[in-house]
């Protein structure tokens, strides 16, 4: 089944999605706003020595050091190279993560969500907003929807999904013999993780099934589902006698969900814009969006607003709608 990767440059963040078989496989998101991206080699001074040293980048951020080589105080310049990008757990911010960049490193920003894909071998299709919603049509709102509630149906069932501090977690849902509705649930769960780019800790309750043949079979639906998925690298236990299974990723960059229940006005702003930008012309007299919206863009973001005038040569006014 050929795949395409579908890219919008949008108001306020880059979206993508890889589609095949008329279905959205890998659903991502770049806010302009995310900071320093994995691979960006950036000039900055130790301000921080001891166990968690910390570097202050030209630009005012922050990142803390893997490791510091011993003999550097502080105040010294550095050239790091960013390994995790920023995460927000809650309301507690992890800074972004860096290493000292190699010998001869050239300083760069780190590779964009659009060069990501362009590197991928797949082929990429730009999306302009006058054209037939592609996104749309492959589910794109489906997904998102997906992503906030926690919700993802899957034949038989529904995993309830929840973010923590620890890890994600998700929750198998539905009626039926436990030993199938887990089996279904194995390969839902593969799909979720990659759909969503869901790395770090993740566990999974499945129904307790009854037989340790059973709990090996689901073993192997998720290893199949994430190789099938070309999920990389990962490690996983064992379903255990509980039915709780974990499987640990590697977590570069926030997942669909985090991102987007990070900053929720944002993201609701965001997605408004690319309906508002779609409009076909001349466009509404006014522009009504959600209170919460209506909020965020007047008091943090106008320059979103200017944008989306600027695209759709249209001036009208964004007004409060309530709710």
């Amino acid at each position: 089944m050929s795949a395409t990767w579908l890219y919008e440059d949008g108001i306020g963040e880059a979206r993508a999605a890889l589609v095949a078989g008329g279905r959205i496989i890998r659903a991502r998101i770049e806010p302009d706003d995310a900071g320093p991206r994995v691979g960006a080699v950036l000039a900055g001074v130790l301000t921080e020595a001891g166990r968690h040293p910390r570097v202050t980048l030209a630009t005012g951020d922050a990142v803390m050091l893997n490791t510091l080589l011993p003999g550097i105080s502080t105040g010294r310049p550095l050239l790091v190279e960013i390994v995790r990008e920023r995460l927000q757990e809650g309301r507690r911010v992890k800074l972004p993560r860096a290493v000292v960049a190699a010998a001869g490193a050239t300083p760069g920003a780190g590779p964009s969500l659009w060069d990501r894909i362009s590197a991928s071998g797949v082929p990429v299709r730009r999306l302009l907003a006058h054209e037939p919603d592609a996104l749309e049509a492959a589910g794109w709102s489906e997904v998102l929807e997906e992503a906030v509630s926690g919700d993802i149906a899957f034949p038989g069932g529904v995993l309830r999904t929840a973010l923590t501090p620890a890890m994600t977690l998700f929750d198998v849902d539905g009626d039926g013999p436990a030993d199938a509705l887990a089996l279904a649930a194995a390969s839902a769960v593969a799909a979720a993780i990659i759909r969503h780019g869901i790395g770090g800790s993740i566990g999974v309750d499945f129904p307790t099934v009854s037989t340790r043949a059973a709990r090996m079979a689901i073993d192997a639906a998720v290893d199949a589902a994430m190789a099938a998925g070309d999920a990389g690298a990962f490690e996983r236990t064992a379903v255990n006698g509980f039915g709780f299974l974990q499987i640990i990723r590697p977590r570069p960059r926030a997942s669909l969900p985090e991102s987007l229940a990070a900053h929720p006005d944002a993201a609701a702003a965001r997605a408004a814009l690319r309906r508002l930008e779609r409009e076909p012309p001349p466009g509404p007299a006014t522009r009504p969006v959600p209170t919460g919206v209506a909020r965020w863009l007047r008091d943090v973001r106008p320059d979103w607003v200017a944008d989306l005038n600027r695209r759709t040569g249209n001036s009208a006014p964004i007004t409060d709608m309530g709710g």
